[in-house]
C-alpha cells in the first residue's frame, strides 16, 4: 500500500530515479518504488533499500542491481511491464515481484499505476482465498462470517509457506512501534479489492463482516476449480524459484533476508515475545467466523468444556457441573448438567472423532452402491453447524448451537428434552390395526412435511432414522445434520425413515402398522410439494437392500409397495 515519504530523503530519492533512468536507457519508466524492510520502518544504514522498477519493453526481461550510495545498498529489481502486469494477473513469477505492493511501499514514480496494479493484484488474491474456503469448508462457506482482516493475514501467511523466509520480514513489519501503521497502509488496497468484489457479486457486507455469495460458493465447488487450485500453490512455488535462480537474483535476495532476520533477532526483548508475534501473524482463523445462537464464533477457538461452563452461566470456580456419557457410537455425545444458583441448566456435547478404517468398513460395505458418507470429523462437524444453523435462520426446530471447538471438533448444543419420534414410532407398532393411533399419525405426518420443506430448500438430511427427530410441546425438532448436505439424494432420505422405522414393527402384527406410518409419512411429504419422484425411487431395490439386513422382508416389501404406488389417485 502506498505511504507517505516521511522515512525518505531528497536526496536518496534522486540518487534512486538518477539510476533508475540509466538502468531503462532509452526505454519508458513505467513506475518505480522503495518497498521492503526499510518501506515497512526499517531505516537505518545497515538496511538494504530495495527498490522496483518497471520498465516498458524493457530488454532483458528480468534483471537486478546493486548500487551503494552514500554508505548505503539499493538494490533495484528492474522488470519488463509486461511480465510485471501477468505476475500481478495471474502469478506468472509466483509474485516475485508483484508480491513487493501487497507490503507497505514508498512510490517514487507513477504512484497511479503502481495503486492500479495493488488492488488488480489483491482482488485476485482475495478471490484465490475465497476459493480455497469453499474447497475447505464446502458446507461452512455458506455460512462464514469474515472480517476483512482475514485476507490480509492469509495472504501473509501464504507467501511464508511460498518462500519461508519472508517470515522475518513479516515480522519486522509486524514490530510494535510499526504494526498499526504497516497494518493500515496494506489495509487499504485489501479494503478497495473488496468493495470491488462486493459490487461484482462474489461477496456481500453485513455489519462490519461479509459473507461468501452462494453463486460463488456454487462455482468453486466446481471441480475445474478444484482441479485448478489443487496445483497453485505447486505452481507459485515453482515459478518463484525458477525466477530467483535463473536471474541470479537468489543470493542478493537471501542477504536481504539474512539482514531482516538478524535486525528481527536483535530488536526482540525474549523468546516469549517473539512467539506471541509469531502467533498473532500465524493466526488469520481468528478473523473467520461460525454463527451460533450465542453470538459469533472464531474459528480459531479453543474452549473447552468447562470453561465454557463458566463462560456461559458466569460463574466461578466453585460452580458444581457433571459430565455424562448418553451415546454415540461414531462421535462421542456427552450430557453436561451444571448446578449454578439460578437452578440445572444442560446442554449437549458432540466430540467428533474421525472414523478408522475399521469402523467405516461395516457403513461402507453396507451402503455400497447407495450412499456414500461423510468420514473426517472436520467434515461432519461442519455439516453438523452449516445445515443446522440454515435451518434454524429459517424458523426450523433444532437444537441450537451454543459454541464450536473447531480445532478439537467440539460442538455445544442446547439439550431437546422431548419424546423421541422412536418412541411414537414403536407406540403405533404396538396399536392393533392402528386403533387410537390418530395424534401418532399425525405426528409422523408432521415429520413428512418438515421433510419436504427442507428438501425444498435443497437440502437433504442423509440421516433421517426416527430417533433423529424429537416431539416437544407438539413441536417436531430435527437434529443431527453431520451426514446432510446441500443437492444430495431425497430418496435417501424418504428411505432411510420408512425402513428403519419398519425395524420397529414386531414379527407377528402383520403389515398394517407398517402401512400407516409409511402412508402417514408420505402423505405428509407430498401434501408439503415434496418430490414424487424420490418417494417412487425409495421404493427400488437400490435402497430396499441396503436396510433388509435389519428389516423383515415382508415390511420390506410393503413398504416399498405403497412408495412404488405414490402419486396414483387416491393416494
Amino acid at each position: 500500500m502506498l505511504q507517505k515519504r516521511e522515512y525518505l530523503n531528497e536526496k536518496l530519492e534522486k540518487h534512486i530515479l538518477n539510476f533508475s533512468r540509466r538502468i531503462a536507457g532509452s526505454c519508458k519508466i513505467k513506475a518505480v518504488c522503495i518497498c521492503g524492510d526499510y518501506a515497512s520502518g526499517f531505516c537505518n544504514k545497515e538496511m538494504v533499500v530495495e527498490v522496483l522498477l518497471v520498465i516498458h519493453r524493457f530488454q532483458p526481461r528480468l534483471m537486478s542491481y546493486v548500487k551503494t550510495f552514500d554508505d548505503r545498498n539499493i538494490l533495484v529489481f528492474a522488470v519488463d511491464d509486461w511480465v510485471f502486469e501477468r505476475d500481478v494477473e495471474r502469478g506468472f513469477l509466483g509474485e516475485a515481484l508483484a508480491g513487493r505492493i501487497i507490503f507497505p511501499y514508498v512510490p517514487l514514480l507513477n504512484e497511479e499505476y503502481l495503486r492500479f496494479q495493488e488492488v488488480k493484484l489483491k482482488k485476485r488474491l482475495i478471490v484465490e482465498l475465497l476459493e480455497n474456503l469453499v474447497l475447505s469448508f464446502p458446507e461452512l462457506s455458506y455460512e462464514f462470517r469474515i472480517k476483512p482482516e482475514y485476507f490480509m493475514y492469509e495472504t501473509m501467511l501464504n507467501m511464508t509457506r511460498v518462500f519461508p523466509p519472508l517470515v522475518y520480514s513479516l515480522l519486522n513489519l509486524m514490530r510494535k512501534e510499526v504494526k498499526k501503521r504497516n497494518i493500515e497502509l496494506m489495509a487499504h488496497g485489501f479494503s478497495e479489492a473488496l468493495r470491488e468484489l462486493e459490487k461484482e457479486g462474489f461477496i456481500k457486507f453485513s455489519n462490519g463482516y461479509l459473507r461468501i455469495s452462494e453463486e460463488f460458493v456454487e462455482h468453486a465447488r466446481s471441480r475445474k476449480v478444484s482441479f485448478i487450485n489443487f496445483f497453485r500453490t505447486a505452481q507459485k512455488t515453482t515459478q518463484r524459484t525458477l525466477f530467483t535462480t535463473l536471474l541470479g537474483v537468489f543470493p542478493k535476495v537471501m542477504n536481504v533476508f539474512s539482514q531482516s532476520k538478524e535486525l528481527f533477532l536483535k530488536s526482540r526483548k525474549n523468546a516469549e515475545e517473539e512467539l506471541m508475534l509469531v502467533r498473532g501473524l500465524e493466526d488469520p482463523q481468528r478473523f473467520l467466523y461460525i454463527p451460533t445462537a450465542r453470538g459469533l464464533v472464531p474459528l480459531a477457538d479453543r474452549m473447552d468444556i468447562e470453561s465454557f461452563v463458566r463462560k456461559t452461566l458466569s460463574a466461578g470456580e466453585d460452580v458444581k457441573f457433571k459430565i455424562k456419557r448418553v451415546g454415540g457410537v461414531l462421535n462421542d455425545v456427552y450430557l453436561v448438567e451444571a448446578s449454578p444458583l439460578n437452578g440445572e441448566q444442560k446442554f449437549i456435547v458432540k466430540r467428533f472423532k474421525n472414523w478408522s478404517s475399521f469402523k467405516w468398513f461395516p457403513l461402507a460395505l453396507w451402503t455400497l452402491g447407495t450412499r456414500t458418507f461423510a468420514v473426517s470429523g472436520r467434515s461432519r462437524l461442519e455439516r453438523e453447524c452449516a445445515i443446522n444453523q440454515f435451518l434454524h435462520s429459517r424458523g426450523y426446530r433444532v437444537p441450537r448451537i451454543l459454541h464450536v471447538n473447531h480445532n478439537e471438533r467440539l460442538v455445544f448444543m442446547e439439550y431437546v428434552e422431548g419424546k423421541s419420534l422412536t418412541d411414537v414410532i414403536k407406540s403405533v407398532a404396538r396399536t392393533k390395526r392402528g386403533r387410537n393411533a390418530k395424534q401418532e399419525l399425525a405426528i409422523i405426518s408432521e415429520v413428512g412435511e418438515k421433510v419436504a420443506e427442507v428438501h425444498a430448500l435443497g437440502i437433504t438430511l442423509g440421516d433421517t432414522k426416527p430417533e433423529n427427530f424429537m416431539v416437544k410441546e407438539r413441536e417436531v425438532y430435527m437434529m443431527d445434520f453431520e451426514q446432510a448436505s446441500r443437492k444430495g439424494d431425497k430418496a435417501w432420505d424418504i428411505a432411510e425413515f420408512l425402513y428403519y422405522s419398519g425395524h420397529y414393527i414386531p414379527p407377528f402384527v402383520g403389515t398394517h402398522p407398517v402401512k400407516l406410518i409409511a402412508e402417514s409419512f408420505i402423505g405428509g411429504y407430498l401434501k408439503a410439494g415434496g418430490d414424487v419422484k424420490a418417494v417412487k425411487n425409495a421404493g427400488k431395490p437400490k435402497y430396499t437392500k441396503v436396510f433388509s439386513i435389519f428389516t423383515f422382508p415382508h415390511v420390506i416389501l410393503a413398504i416399498s409397495n405403497i412408495c412404488g404406488k405414490s402419486g396414483q389417485a387416491g393416494r
